[in-house]
């Protein structure tokens, strides 16, 4: 079983530079999912303190690669073949929490959903699905 202690040394050892630049925390994993987060940094931000598009789009894969290290029981890694991802409201505030959960996990394929929520306000900014190789 992956712990956050363990997920978080794996983003450190295994991610790359750009991403770890988001400043994530991954404050849960589990057999369900994964939840991490990200401060609001203005080198994140685009004009009138938004987080930018790309940013809220790698927090989305990038925890629902965790939600699948989650399902898997520890860090294995993974390839996006698919991402799709909706931007409902811009992201502002202090941090974007993103919950990442499994939909389906096949042999070879994992089906995955997040969403992402601006806080301290608590609204929906984006959702996004993805598709993995596992296999």
């Amino acid at each position: 079983m992956i712990d956050t202690k363990a997920a978080q040394s794996a983003l450190e050892e295994y991610f790359a530079d750009w991403v770890r630049a988001l400043h994530i925390t991954v404050t849960g994993i589990g057999p369900e999912g994964a939840v991490l987060e990200i401060p609001v940094r203005p080198e994140i931000a685009r004009v009138g303190g938004i987080v930018s598009g790309q940013a809220l789009a790698a927090l989305a894969d990038t925890a629902m690669v965790f939600a699948c290290a989650g399902h898997f029981g520890e860090f294995r890694p993974v390839a996006t073949t698919n991402l799709d991802t909706q931007f409902l409201r811009p992201g502002g505030g202090e941090t974007i929490r993103c919950t990442a959960t499994i939909v389906r996990a096949g042999k070879a394929l994992v089906f995955a959903r997040a969403e992402l929520e601006a806080l301290p306000a608590g609204k929906l900014c984006a959702t996004a699905t993805a598709t993995f190789f596992a296999g």
